[in-house]
C-alpha cells in the first residue's frame, strides 16, 4: 500500500481520497478510523452529569417514548440526539436494526435467528440483548460479514 499526501491551496476542507481496487478489511480500517476522527463529540446525561464516551463503548440507542437512550454493558444515558441525527453522525460501523434502535455492531456477539419474527441480538459481556426486525437484518448481517475480513 502506497501512502501520498498532497498540500493544497485554498481548500476549505480536508479531502482523503483512498484509490483501491477492492474494498478489504485494510481500506474499511482506515475508512472506519477516518470517520472516526470527524465524527463530532456525544454527550451522554445521566442525573445531572454529562458524560464524555468514546462510541465504541455504546451497545445501541434505543428510543423510550420521546427520549433517545445509549446502552453500554452495565448502564443507560440520556442522548439529546434523534435517532437519525444519530445515524449521520456516528461512525459506520453503527447501523439501524429497527425503527426505534441502533446497534454498534463491533459489540454483537451473537444473533438468535427467527424467520418468522424479530431476532434476538446479543453482546459480549453483559446479559442486555435487543431485537432486529426483519427489515433490516440483511444489512445487518451484510456489515457482519464484512466486519470478519
Amino acid at each position: 500500500m502506497k501512502l501520498r499526501i498532497e498540500l493544497t491551496d485554498g481548500s476549505s476542507e480536508d479531502e482523503v481520497v483512498v484509490r483501491c481496487s477492492r474494498v478489504d478489511g485494510n481500506v474499511q480500517k482506515i475508512q472506519e478510523f477516518i470517520s472516526n476522527l470527524s465524527a463530532p463529540q456525544i454527550t451522554f446525561y445521566k442525573n445531572s452529569q454529562e458524560f464524555y464516551l468514546p462510541p465504541g463503548e455504546i451497545l445501541f440507542f434505543e428510543t423510550e417514548g420521546e427520549q433517545v437512550f445509549a446502552h453500554t454493558k452495565s448502564d443507560a444515558y440520556k442522548v439529546k440526539h434523534r435517532l437519525y441525527e444519530l445515524e449521520e453522525i456516528l461512525p459506520n460501523h453503527f447501523i439501524r436494526a429497527a425503527k426505534g434502535t441502533i446497534v454498534n455492531t463491533e459489540q454483537i456477539y451473537a444473533i438468535d435467528r427467527n424467520l418468522t419474527s424479530s431476532s434476538k441480538v446479543s453482546f459480549n459481556g453483559t446479559h442486555k440483548h435487543i431485537y432486529i426486525s426483519r427489515h433490516y437484518f440483511k444489512p445487518l448481517k451484510e456489515k457482519l460479514s464484512r466486519r470478519s475480513t
